[in-house]
């Protein structure tokens, strides 16, 4: 209907276009300056939040575990294309950087994510449920991804150092692919149910209203995620600097880029733990950080081999302890399939354990 056309468009479709048009802006102009660098973030910002409410629009049409997934999908190409170009730089950094902003993706989504949508949730209604059996299922598919990619590497003796060679590598990602296709056919065919929200309120009741116009969203979605990695990009360089300005050791460099990518993940889990749904915000949780092992590693693993560059993938003793501790305290949390803001207290001082022995290891 005629009629109908000018409700189904609102300001964030309009905030898309525009965020790519400020991205070329800065690019052609460059961002050296302070005054730019502010409105780069200030762009990045808008982007982050326009993504993350067309991801919600999607999600209230095709439900809330296929747009869980929607959203973890959207926000590891943002991981890989911000990955991929800043290895492109071949800086000092650029053999570990794929390995630092994974792990810290996995110790964000795993304690930062879920802490604070457990926090919020116990706090606003004491106890709240969702089903054990996906969420363990979860858990356990980035726990084998993690090892796989993040702790092996250290145990093999075919190349010098925590690395893999080409078989290797090529191995680990064709089963990490497997692993995780394996986990969206069971999220959304064979056991949907497990990744529903276990209370009664609507699917997608917590964000927008069913969009008339999906495919629109979906490429404002697009076009948001485009902007995002554009400004990380030319960000990058700043990210860098500040690291450096402030003391702080490299692999905080991987810490600020997860915590950059997962700002659309972290908005959209928090809103849904705050309207009783936080078995969204666990799929969101989990399921963006399989995604992110599953899909970048492939992605970066072919980018090296093709491109004849080194890529480190073992962790440090101490990160391999704080994620080891990271997957039992979270089967302990998780496993009875009720959630009190005590829970969230515990993975939030994992994430601060992990935040302050990577500033000062």
């Amino acid at each position: 209907m005629a009629g109908n056309s000018p409700k189904s468009l609102n300001a964030s479709h309009l905030v898309s276009p525009l965020s790519l048009v400020g991205l070329a802006l800065t690019v052609f102009v460059g961002a050296q300056s302070t005054a730019w660098t502010i409105f780069a973030v200030i762009i990045l910002g808008l982007s982050v939040v326009t993504a993350v409410h067309h991801a919600e629009a999607i999600a209230a049409k095709v439900g809330p575990s296929l747009g869980a997934i929607v959203l973890a999908l959207a926000v590891t190409v943002i991981e890989v294309g911000l990955i991929v170009s800043m290895m492109t730089n071949d800086t000092a950094d650029s053999a570990v950087v794929a390995r630092d902003t994974v792990f810290a993706a996995v110790i964000v989504v795993t304690n930062g994510i879920l802490g604070v949508c457990m926090l919020i949730s116990g706090l606003r209604y004491r106890e709240v449920e969702f089903h054990a059996a996906g969420t363990n299922a979860l858990l356990a598919a980035l726990a084998v991804l993690a090892g796989l990619t993040l702790v092996l590497p250290n145990y093999t003796t075919s190349t010098a150092g925590p690395t893999y060679n080409t078989f290797q590598l090529a191995f680990a990602s064709v089963a990490s692919l497997a692993l995780y296709g394996c986990l969206l056919f069971a999220q959304t065919k064979t056991h949907k149910d497990y990744f529903e929200p276990a209370q009664g309120s609507a699917a997608g009741g917590h964000g927008a209203a069913s969009p008339q116009r999906p495919w629109l969203s979906l490429l404002c979605l697009l076009m948001s995620l485009g902007a995002v990695i554009g400004f990380a990009k030319t960000l990058s360089p700043a990210i860098e600097a500040g690291v450096a300005a402030l003391g702080a050791p490299r692999a905080t460099v991987g810490i600020v880029i997860a915590l950059l990518v997962l700002a659309p993940e972290t908005l959209a889990a928090v809103s849904a733990a705050r309207h009783n749904q936080l078995q969204t915000s666990v799929n969101l949780a989990l399921g963006s950080g399989a995604a992110s092992i599953a899909l970048t590693i492939p992605v970066v693993s072919g980018f090296v081999i093709f491109t004849n560059r080194s890529l480190v993938l073992g962790l440090e003793p101490k990160n391999v302890a704080i994620l080891a501790l990271t997957f039992l305290t979270g089967s302990l949390t998780l496993g009875r399939g009720t959630s009190t803001a005590l829970q969230g207290m515990i993975h939030i001082v994992l994430l601060c354990a992990f935040l302050a022995l990577s500033f000062v290891p």
